[in-house]
């Protein structure tokens, strides 16, 4: 069914409606502004305090308390490994300090009394030191079978399962603070003066079309020798619900200002390779005209693609039909 016989059912259907009484044409004016000029990067999203947890001991995990996005407190116990050769080893260490102790103080008294020499008394002194720090190792490799979080938030991933052996230094348990979160992007040596004039940006989160202005904008003082490109850290502000570590966004780094002729992205109809608007004249009505635009881009924090720039086409004063489909029904009439 063509727009023309829409109408001719619509005013048979409904034939008190007339023309004038049907709902203006919501409009907007082309106007020439000044926006922020931004250089888009691709990034991802992580926490600026998060830890990785490995093993210390070799032992098999035996126990496993806490999974992928649990809620974790600081000193909350998160695994426990079977380090029975740690805790003997412990119990070693407590057996030879009490010996070594008691050594220790029989030759002090020894030596009060003038029996033997100041180089016993040292050398049952040394003893009785070493003894303690082998005591103090001892239990801290016996502490190290209880895995528990560095920091209060959530678990990001585990890395082990309950049954599996664990080796020092093999990676057990990720938590992070959801606190903080920072998105990292790396920017081309070629910007670089021009981000760093700045320091502002935007972090655009694709998926849900959110917007977030960034609390600070740090450069990296070191660059990539392969890509050329320095790393940069945007700070998000806190308790920013939905976003997690891992995830694409794309900051929006101001690099300048300048004035351009901007037309609202619902204007643009487009058909085939044609662009066009429809331009409202109080005389001759909405009339379409063919438009020469830019990508779409957002001003002011707006919806991604909330805007064009005219590149040919119109100009500033010039209303356009924000509804270009209604336009053209009017137009037809």
């Amino acid at each position: 069914m063509t727009s023309r016989h829409a109408i001719l059912l619509l005013a048979a259907v409904l034939p008190g409606l007339t023309l004038a009484q049907a709902a203006p044409l919501a409009t907007a004016t082309v106007e020439l502004r000044e926006i922020e000029l931004t250089y888009p990067a691709e990034a991802v999203i992580e926490a600026v305090r998060q830890a990785t947890i490995a093993a210390q001991v070799p032992g098999r995990v035996v126990e496993v308390r806490a999974d992928a996005g649990d809620a974790v407190k600081q000193g909350q116990l998160l695994m426990r490994i079977d380090a029975r050769e740690a805790a003997e080893g412990y119990a070693a260490s407590q057996a030879t300090l009490a010996n070594a102790k008691a050594n220790y103080e029989r030759t002090k008294n020894l030596h009060t009394q003038k029996f033997i020499s100041k180089a016993a008394l040292d050398k049952a002194e040394s003893d009785y030191k070493a003894a303690q720090a082998g005591s103090g190792a001892a239990g801290a490799a016996a502490s190290h079978a209880s895995i528990v979080s560095p920091l209060t938030g959530f678990v990001a991933q585990r890395h082990t399962e309950a049954g599996e052996m664990a080796t020092p230094g093999r990676p057990l348990v990720t938590v992070y603070d959801p606190k903080g979160l920072r998105v990292t992007s790396s920017i081309p040596q070629y910007k670089l003066a021009e981000v760093r004039a700045h320091l502002r940006a935007k972090v655009e989160f694709p998926e849900n079309g959110k917007w977030v202005d960034a609390s600070k904008v740090e450069v990296l003082p070191a660059a990539d020798p392969r890509t050329h490109t320095v790393t940069a850290r945007v700070y998000l502000p806190d308790n920013q619900p939905g976003i997690l570590p891992g995830m694409f966004a794309r900051a929006h780094f101001v690099t300048g200002k300048a004035k351009k002729l901007l037309v609202p992205a619902a204007a643009v109809l487009r058909r085939g390779e044609v662009t066009a608007v429809y331009v409202i004249d109080e005389k001759s009505g909405a009339r379409l005209r063919q438009v020469r635009l830019s990508e779409p881009f957002t001003v002011g924090g707006q919806t991604p693609g909330g805007f064009h720039e005219v590149l040919a086409g119109l100009s500033a004063g010039e209303k356009v039909a924000l509804d270009p489909v209604k336009a053209g029904i009017t137009a037809r009439r």
